[in-house]
């Protein structure tokens, strides 16, 4: 395959992941704008329950993230066998896991939340969201698992349209819900969970009926007698270093958020506007490289790795102009958007300032995306997540809490340690991309 059929592919495979991400992030965010319309206090509880789903949902795709890298190369070698293998042994394992993450997550809300340091006259709030989006979160990995083994294959289109269906649903449920409309009980919080927990097990209902369709139609017994120990620890040798770090950075956010929270209920419902404001400026980075990461799959299981090379700094480079020009508009625009979602005066003007510094931020986040998961779909999975865990704690914690409490400059300056802890990273693992030591460490 040429480079110009090679970017034009990467054009076809970016444009399905980006709507589909926008489509995900908009799932959450949904929940956050129609909140905003019940109350600011809501907002900050589902903001602090949203932090920890999204280490459960990173937990989740431990073997969905190892199965995509492991699809990917195979097809590019031709191993439909193998490719068979990975992704039954991926949807049991995610299965078995997540049933016991969900029973856990329903059994001990309440203590998952004190020890977040969630404030008591948020508890209610954040107590009857946890319980209903947490006991049925299996749906979602089984959802994640489906989605990676599609995209693999090329077959984008399938997740972005099923996404599409599930956010127009959660839309609707939300609308009825919450406030009350069709002849529906007012719920408010508990409203907008039982919307978004239905919207996930719709989708994975759907994902899973396509994928028997169109990309695995069944699982041969005889694929797995004997157990194909050799491709679950494939799966454990990628997913375990990717999943720590994930973990890592999700809890060094759990523990960031808890700081946030001993600042001011004001400070915590800004973090929650700006984070879901910022993640749409980011979006196109990630699904540039998630579709990138594709191609660089199958190059790596083709031994082509100079055009991996190629390909993967001619996407990074679009992803750095784009993600900071969109990142611009925001920081210029912040006050007219939070000034439609909330009217307190102290959480606008700590949000406008939050996004001024953000700009910076995304120059490391933009690195950090691009060189860490391009890193891990070549094979090269135990650098990134030596270089995150360290950096995660002593910068993104550490410093960002001694700025941000002690030094009494607030969430502001949290934000400014964060934003250090990115650019950090950002060059080390550029660095490592650019070293070429990723090469001839491909599963295929």
């Amino acid at each position: 395959m040429s480079e110009h059929s090679l970017k034009r592919q990467l054009k076809v495979l970016t444009v399905p992941v980006f709507i589909e991400m926008a489509l995900v992030m908009l799932l959450g965010a949904v929940d956050t704008v129609m909140l905003s319309r019940y109350s600011d206090n809501s907002v900050a509880a589902v903001g602090l329950d949203n932090q920890l789903m999204s280490l459960v949902f990173l937990v989740y795709q431990f073997f969905s993230m190892g199965a995509a890298i492991l699809c990917a190369q195979y097809i590019g070698a031709g191993l439909r066998k193998r490719l068979v293998q990975v992704v039954g042994m991926a949807l049991v394992v995610n299965l078995m896991l997540s049933l016991a993450v969900s029973a856990y997550l329903f059994l001990y809300a309440e203590q998952l939340l004190q020890l977040m340091g969630l404030r008591q006259e948020l508890m209610a709030d954040g107590l009857v969201y946890l319980r209903i989006t947490g006991a049925l979160s299996f749906f979602q990995a089984l959802s994640l698992t489906f989605s990676a083994s599609l995209r693999s294959a090329d077959k984008v289109v399938y997740p972005m349209v099923v996404t599409g269906v599930v956010n127009i649903l959660n839309i609707f449920g939300n609308y009825a819900l919450i406030f009350g409309h069709w002849g529906c009980p007012q719920l408010g919080v508990e409203g907008a969970a039982i919307a978004t927990a239905a919207s996930r097990a719709i989708a994975m209902l759907l994902l899973g009926a396509i994928h028997f369709k169109k990309h695995i139609p069944s699982f041969p017994l005889r694929y797995f007698r004997p157990i194909p120990w050799h491709e679950l620890r494939n799966l454990l040798y990628i997913g375990i270093p990717a999943m720590s770090e994930n973990i890592s950075y999700c809890l060094s956010q759990v523990v960031i958020t808890y700081f946030i929270n001993q600042i001011s209920n004001e400070a915590l419902a800004a973090r929650t506007y700006c984070h879901n404001m910022i993640m749409f400026v980011y979006l196109f980075c990630l699904s540039i490289t998630q579709g990138g990461d594709i191609l660089v799959g199958h190059l790596v299981g083709q031994r082509r790795h100079q055009a991996a090379y190629i390909l993967g700094n001619y996407f990074f480079r679009w992803s750095m102009i784009i993600t900071l020009t969109g990142s611009a508009l925001l920081a210029l625009c912040g006050r007219s958007v939070l000034s439609i979602l909330t009217d307190n005066q102290d959480i606008i003007a700590m949000s406008v300032w939050v996004l001024v510094i953000d700009w910076f931020l995304e120059i490391g986040r933009t690195s950090n995306i691009f060189a860490g998961s391009t890193l891990r779909a070549t094979g090269d999975v135990i650098y990134p997540f030596v270089v995150g865990v360290i950096f995660q704690w002593t910068i993104a914690v550490g410093l960002s809490y001694v700025i941000g409490i002690p030094l009494g400059y607030g969430l502001v300056g949290m934000w400014v340690g964060f934003a250090l802890d990115e650019n950090i990273r950002g060059v080390i693992l550029l660095r490592r991309w650019r070293s070429g030591k990723w090469r001839n460490r491909g599963f295929a």
